[in-house]
């Protein structure tokens, strides 16, 4: 049975690599798209879906979910949501309990679904999803209030929808609700899961900038290892003293955003290596969660067993869809006062995703029959479906596109290395040495053809390294060369010929560039 995990996430790890290389053969295509047709296709070929084991609730929050919302919280600054925090407090409180109400009472009138199974759907279909968001707009300019309101909803909805959940599955199965109870409930596991994941967090960052201020010189993979570490140990203790672990993870990272802007220059290494393991991180996982929706979603079609025999949760879907966007436009307009553009990218762009799947087998595990399930989770599904076809569709008529023309940077990026090459060109050299950094700096541009590299790897494989003498020259002239590249960069800068963007990516590659040539393990 390990064993049968252990290949499960090995496939999904080899799945969401795949997922990013194939998304580069379609650009105008979401990356989240495309993995959900990966995991469709895993679900199809027997093999593979054999060796992906059901779906977990548990197991998705704490590996795929917790990180992510950590993550995504370290993005975001800690005074920007202070600011907004009266705003955040409504979308996530007031705007939750009102959709499950009006949402609920409308399918139950609607369908016939019996009222608490009816506030359990609705219920289960208020949390949103940024990375779904995303995906809906690929390429096109969101209005900046809109794009942010939806990104921090997103961050703190799972948690009051996770609670409410609980409170509309106890009315389903007792009949009843306590209302005082739902209140503390919900008061113990906001406020608790937010002090637990400060107090974790500052704990953390003061272990953190004590351990950089004392003489070790090989600090930097154990302080890499616990800020992978850090979302699944909070998230899992959080849990365990029965408070909000997704508010725990998502407060631990906003402060550790602020320690991160206070304290990238004391060991630069560790921030650039920390920056590049959490960006590559955050792909993977984002490609998971829609791989195992898309597996899903497959696995539901496939399966006879779970497939509704009316067609009452078509319907129902529908309902569920409509019923949150009208709830969320008339609230972005009177709460909110948005004007029609800005309610509508509100209303339409809070979309769902893999979290409002894990909610329907939370419920499943919280005590639904066979029957209520299946209903449940074809409707949501539906309603899944439609919230990210809709607006994909809709926000390309609404929006305007992202327009950014990188042939300019190409072309300084060529003039930038050919002077740097004209320069090594005149310098005194050994013969291998300047072919083996002329070939690096062509190779900084991605001019060098697979033909040259075969080339140079039998070479470097065949022949003895540089002697010391050489490597100091190798060295040297690529220094110099990088020092003829920001000169050149600093006078397309007095000429006013570079974009801020273009600037920032070139400067970038120069930096890299230099810190690989002086780092000693290369040496």
């Amino acid at each position: 049975m390990k064993m049968h995990m252990l290949s499960g996430w090995f496939l999904l790890l080899f799945a969401s690599v795949a997922a990013s290389i194939v998304a580069q053969f379609f650009p105008k295509i979401s990356e989240n798209y495309i993995s959900m047709a990966v995991g469709a296709l895993i679900a199809l070929i027997p093999v593979l879906n054999k060796m992906i084991p059901p779906f977990e609730p548990e197991v998705f929050m704490i590996t795929i979910i917790a990180p992510l919302l950590y993550f995504e919280g370290q993005a975001m600054y800690l005074n920007r949501v202070r600011h907004k925090f009266k705003t955040i407090l409504g979308i996530v409180v007031l705007l939750v309990v009102i959709s499950t109400l009006v949402v609920g009472f409308s399918l139950a009138f609607i369908t016939g679904i019996g009222l608490p199974l009816a506030l359990v759907m609705a219920a289960i279909s208020t949390p949103t999803d940024a990375t779904a968001t995303e995906s809906v707009s690929e390429g096109l300019k969101l209005p900046k209030r809109e794009q942010s309101l939806l990104k921090m909803e997103a961050l703190f909805n799972d948690a009051s929808g996770i609670i409410l959940l609980n409170a509309m599955v106890l009315l389903l199965l007792r009949g009843q609700i306590d209302y005082s109870q739902t209140v503390r409930d919900f008061l113990v596991a906001a406020i608790g899961g937010v002090l637990f994941g400060a107090i974790a967090a500052l704990v953390a960052i003061a272990f953190r900038q004590t351990l950089l201020r004392l003489p070790f010189d090989n600090a930097v993979n154990a302080m890499t290892m616990l800020a992978l570490a850090l979302p699944f140990v909070i998230y899992v203790l959080a849990e365990e003293i029965h408070v909000s672990g997704i508010l725990a993870v998502v407060c631990a990272g906003l402060l550790h955003n602020s320690e991160a802007q206070r304290s990238r220059f004391s060991d630069t290494h560790l921030f650039y290596l920390n920056k590049g393991l959490i960006g590559l991180l955050q792909e993977l996982l984002n490609n998971a969660v829609f791989i195992i929706l898309g597996l899903n979603f497959m696995r539901i079609i496939l399966d006879k067993s779970v497939t509704f025999s009316s067609w009452v949760w078509i319907t129902a879907g529908f309902v569920l869809y409509l019923g949150n966007l009208i709830v969320r436009y008339l609230y972005a307009k009177i709460m909110l006062r948005r004007d029609r553009l800005g309610a509508t990218v509100f209303s339409f762009g809070g979309v769902h995703g893999a979290v409002t799947l894990a909610l329907v087998f939370m419920a499943a595990g919280l005590g639904l029959s066979s029957n209520q399930f299946n209903l449940v989770i074809m409707s949501e599904s539906v309603m899944i479906i439609l919230s990210m076809l809709v607006p994909t569709i809709l926000f390309w008529f609404i929006l305007p596109r992202k327009e950014y023309d990188s042939s300019e940077k190409d072309r300084l990026r060529q003039e930038m290395i050919q002077r740097a090459i004209n320069e090594v060109e005149r310098m005194y050299l050994p013969k291998k040495v300047k072919q083996s950094v002329i070939y690096d700096l062509h190779d900084q541009n991605d001019e060098t053809s697979l033909r040259q590299f075969w080339q140079q790897w039998f070479y470097v494989s065949r022949k003895p390294a540089f002697d010391k003498t050489e490597r100091y020259l190798e060295q040297q002239a690529l220094m110099w060369s990088f020092y003829i590249e920001r000169e050149y960069l600093a006078e397309q800068i007095e000429q006013q010929a570079l974009d801020p963007r273009d600037l920032y990516d070139l400067y970038n590659e120069v930096a890299l560039a230099e810190a690989t040539v002086l780092d000693p393990d290369q040496a």
